[in-house]
This record gives structure tokens, sequence and C-alpha cells, in this order.
């Protein structure tokens, strides 16, 4: 067996570029990251061959001294951290002190500073070498070239310049997302990507995710004693097929973490569909003490003291914003859609005042259902909503002048599909069916969090199921019984059905029973309520939910506009697909050139 040695100090540092050196862009990151943590308030970094062949990065940073220049290519020399304490609550971005001397192994590496108050800038090229006179009106220059001209076999993993340069991309877009307040320039091969100025954070996040993102997002701010998370949020409709556009950040570090990963999906679950990625800019700012971000070299993983609460709050955070309803908003069209949005609460009434008549003008029409708004927008605290109402109403007095509800007063059934209303913004589209689904599903989550409410049947539904779907309704009576549902046997391949949640009353019974014994067939009924209740529910609300082609009276689309007001993430149907949307008058107006 060969005899143990020391390892020279250029072989040290190649081992140590093999993890913190992945590519340029990890280059980049390291540099960038030296550049903020020196007071940097403008960065331009320039780039040739995707970085492969040259990253340069200057700063108007403090600098750095004559003494420290040669050091600063050193093996595990930094000026961000002294002592144990130091690295247990780290402040800075980088602070191993490995990054510039694991750069300088693998690349030809020259830097250039000139400290605050020094009369002129030094420069040194590579490791062990003097420091010689430079001209530089302030701050550092970091420039890195040939990256891995030393060590063939790894140059050949590198992907194309288009390929790397878009990793250099995402990495520049990381920093100046998480330091707004600085000015930021990105070019390639001598043309200018990015030129962004400083500002504040909604600023550059439009700049890096576009207009549309923060058109379609929600503005998160949440904050319980040491915690705080602040930032933006899409909503459902704005999802990605890619996790291209998901940037969290631990103060200030962008982080990967399964953690935090896991608590954004579960706030998503119920109105994102499963093949969607959301896309978010969120800021967690945390006691520097209570997380670890000393347990990767890239400094891309942390790790949280009291893990279990930090996901919490992130979960209930963003559940909370997500969850509050445009539809309860009086002016969706007009208002920053990342505002909070209170949901409309409903009362009691006694009475059903008439309809209108679909003979009369729109005009007409908006003054015939200020009569019944008030009965209207009271109505859904009935179990089976929609279908709990009377057909023989009685006029009621028209509520207060110039009060009307967020999503307007319904005009009229367009082919038995979508509900059209008129509230003073201009013209509301609802998808009846999908709007219904999220009503139902909302209720049917808190209805089981407590007793469910049954409805017996008059006559037992017979059902016949293959020998697997009796398999199941055995293996899962409880399960179904604590939904409300009363099944058993009623021959070898017949189940009988005495009852169903009242809420789903109206619905077509076989076809609903068949579905929820689908969804049980593969789960353990062990698992059926902790883990995977809600696909259950919202399978049971699609099927209760009311079908196309179905006709609605004029107060029961009104009833179902007051239900979507009041009821939670109303937005987005249960499969993530949006249940409404706005025509304001001046886009009516310009689609047909009034005024012009």
């Amino acid at each position: 067996m060969p005899s143990i040695h020391r390892l020279s100090d250029p072989l040290i540092n190649q081992i140590a570029a093999g993890e913190v050196v992945e590519r340029p862009a990890s280059v980049l990151k390291e540099v960038l990251e030296n550049a903020v943590d020196a007071g940097a308030q403008a960065i331009e970094v320039a780039l040739e061959a995707g970085g492969i062949k040259r990253i340069r990065v200057s700063d108007d940073g403090c600098g750095i001294d004559k003494a420290d220049l040669a050091l600063a290519l050193e093996r595990h020399a930094t000026s961000k951290i002294a002592s144990l304490d130091d690295l247990e609550s780290v402040g800075t971005m980088g602070f191993r002190g490995e990054a510039l001397a694991a750069i300088s192994s693998v690349a030809r590496t020259s830097l250039t500073s000139r400290a605050d108050g020094a009369s002129h800038a030094w420069r040194v090229d590579g490791p062990g070498q003097t420091p010689v006179p430079a001209a530089l009106n302030r701050g550092t220059v970091v420039d890195v070239q040939e990256l891995y001209y030393n060590t063939p076999a790894r140059r050949k993993f590198l992907k194309t310049d288009n390929t790397e340069f878009a990793h250099c991309d995402d990495a520049f877009r990381r920093v100046a997302l998480a330091r707004p307040d600085i000015a930021m320039q990105l070019s390639h091969n001598g043309r200018v990507s990015q030129r962004l100025a400083a500002g504040d954070m909604t600023r550059r996040t439009g700049a890096l995710l576009g207009d549309d993102f923060l058109a379609h997002a929600r503005a998160i701010e949440a904050d319980t004693g040491p915690v705080r998370l602040t930032g933006f949020a899409s909503l459902p409709a704005y999802s990605r097929a890619s996790r291209d556009a998901q940037y969290f950040f631990v103060n200030g570090r962008f982080v990967r973490d399964k953690l935090v990963t896991h608590a954004i999906r579960e706030a998503y679950r119920d109105i994102l569909h499963g093949s969607r990625h959301p896309a978010y800019v969120l800021f967690l700012d945390i006691d520097p003490h209570t997380v670890d971000v000393n347990v990767h070299p890239a400094k891309i993983e942390v790790r949280f003291r009291d893990s279990r609460a930090v996901h919490q709050f992130i979960y209930h955070a963003l559940e909370r914003s997500l969850g509050q309803s445009g539809a309860g908003v009086a002016d969706h069209a007009g208002t920053d859609p990342a505002a909070p949005s209170p949901a409309m609460p409903l009362r009691p009434s006694p009475g059903y005042p008439a309809a209108p008549t679909p003979v009369q003008s729109p005009l007409a029409m908006e003054a015939a259902t200020r009569s019944y708004y008030d009965f209207t927008a009271r109505a859904s605290d009935r179990p089976s909503g929609l279908d709990a109402l009377p057909r023989a109403p009685e006029p009621m007095p028209a509520p207060t002048p110039g009060e009307a509800p967020p999503l307007g007063f319904a005009l009229a059934q367009l082919h038995g599909v979508y509900i059209l209303a008129q509230n003073a913004q201009g013209l509301v589209l609802v998808d009846m069916h999908a709007a219904h689904e999220r009503i139902l599903y909302e209720r049917l989550k808190s209805v089981l969090d407590g007793q469910p409410s049954i409805q017996r049947l008059l006559i037992p539904a017979v059902l016949s199921l293959s020998a697997k779907e009796m398999a199941t309704a055995e293996r899962c009576a409880a399960v179904l019984a604590d939904m409300g549902f009363d099944v058993s046997a009623a021959g070898p391949q017949n189940l009988g059905v005495r009852s169903v949640p009242s809420l789903l009353a109206a619905a077509d019974v076989p076809e609903l029973v068949r579905a929820v014994l689908a969804d049980l067939e593969d789960m353990p009924a062990s698992d059926v309520i902790t883990a995977r209740r809600n696909e259950l529910l919202a399978t049971m609300a699609c099927h209760g939910a009311v079908r196309a082609n179905r006709t609605l009276t004029i107060p029961e689309m009104n009833a179902l506009l007051r239900q979507m007001e009041a009821t939670e993430r109303a937005d987005q149907c249960n499969h993530g697909r949006p249940t409404w949307t706005q025509f304001s008058m001046a886009e009516l107006d310009r689609f047909f050139l009034r005024g012009q």
C-alpha cells in the first residue's frame, strides 16, 4: 500500500475547484457575491464565449489593500469570518475563503483593486505573484480567462457557448433580484443583454421576470417575530411547465431547499394542476443564528434549526395570500393584482325577489337585478347552493343606490356554459361549472373537518360493480362513512348506497360513487384522510358541481356569483383553471373602436 503523504497546494486547490467551479456560472456567482460584500453600488459583467473564454466583473466597492491583494488568491483566506461565532451567524454572501483560490487554480486569473483612500490601484496576476501598479478609478476588477485551460478533461464537460451563457445569465439574475439597490449590467461578446438601474424590488422583478408576471402575481408580506417573508407569487393562471421562474432567497442568498420547495408546493396544492409549476420571487429574512449556510461548498443549500416552524410559516403565509379571491375586490381590472382581496360576507335572507325577464334591455335588467340582490347575496347559506333556490320569488326592496357586488349582476347564460354579468368595471364572464366546483370543494373541506352532514336517499341506489371495485368499497367502508357515504353490499357484484354528503345531494350518485372508488382503489385506507383526502374531495366536488348545458335562472346565477365572492381561492377551480375573467369598459371600447 502506498505511503500517506500531503497533497500539494495546487492539487488541493484543483480538488476544491471540482466542488466550487462546476461551470462558468459558478465562477460568476462567487465573484458577484464578493462584489456585493464589498458594498458595490454598481457592477458590470462582461462575458466571452459563454464565460468559457473570459469572465470580467468590475465593481465600485471598497477595494482591497495592496498588502491583502496577493493573499486574496490564497486558499482559505478571507476577511469575512475570524471565529466560530462569526461562522454561526454569517451575514455575508461569500465567506469560505476558497472560491478565488479554486478559480485561479483552473483559469488564468488577475485581480485589480484600488482600496478607498489609496493613491492608485494594484494588480496581481495569479497566486504567489507580486502586486504591480495599475490604473483603476475605484473598486475591484476580477478577470478570469480560459477556464479549465490546464485541466482539459473537465473542459470537455462544458456545453455550448449559448448554454453556458444561459447559466451565467441565471446566476446574474439571482444576484440582481436579491439586490435591487445595486445597478447591474451584463454583456456577452460585446453586446449588452441586461442593463438594470438601481431601484426597488417591484421594479427589479418586473425588469427580470416581466410585467406580465407582476400582473398575474400576488404580493406576499408576512411577519411573525424573527421571521419575515416578502416577494411575489404567481396566480395559477400564470403557471409554467418548468421551474425556470422560481427564486427563493434566505437572508439575501439564493437557495434550493427541499423543505422550502415542499412548503410552497403544498400552498399551491388546491389551486394548481400537478404537472404545472408556480413562478415566484420570495425573500425569507430570519435570524442568522437559526440557519446554517455552511452545508454545501457552493452555498446553495441551507439547514434551519427549527425546520418545521419555517415550513409552516412559509406554507400558511402563501396559502393565506393565494386563498384571497380576486372576486372579493371591487375593481379587479384596475387595481394591483398583487394586493390582498377580502371576500364578501354572506347574510341570511328570508324572501325572494322577482327576476327580470330576458326581453328587458341591459339597463333595465341592471335596475331589476338590484331589487333582488339582497336575496342572492344571502342565499348561499343553504346546504346545496344552487338547487336550494325555489322558483316562486317575492319582491324585495332595492338596495342602497350605488351598492354593487364585485362580480356584478347576472345578465344571461351563454350556451349553458358561461354566465355573463355586469359590474361597475364592465363585463364579467364566469365558467359556471369551474366556479361551482371550487365552492363545493371548499365547503366539503370545511364540513369534513367536523361531522359531515348527510342526505338519506329515499330509494337506495344499487350499483353493479366489478370485483375490484367491491373489494375497494369493503376495504374503505370506514373512510366512505367518514365522508358521508352509507354503503353496503347488496349482492356479490352489487353495492347499495343509502346516503351521500348533503352538499352533493343533487349529483349523479352512481357516477359519483364510482369516481370516488376509482380514487380509493390504489390508496391504502390508512393514508386516505391524512395524505390524499383533498384529492377525493376534489373528485366529489367535480361530480357534484353544476354541469354544462344546465339552464340557470337569473337568481341562481346571482347566487353563484355571491358564493364565489365569499369563497377562498374562488379565482381558480380545483384543477388550476380560471373561473372568471373581467373585460373592462376600456377594453370593450378599444375593441369596437369607440372614440377613435
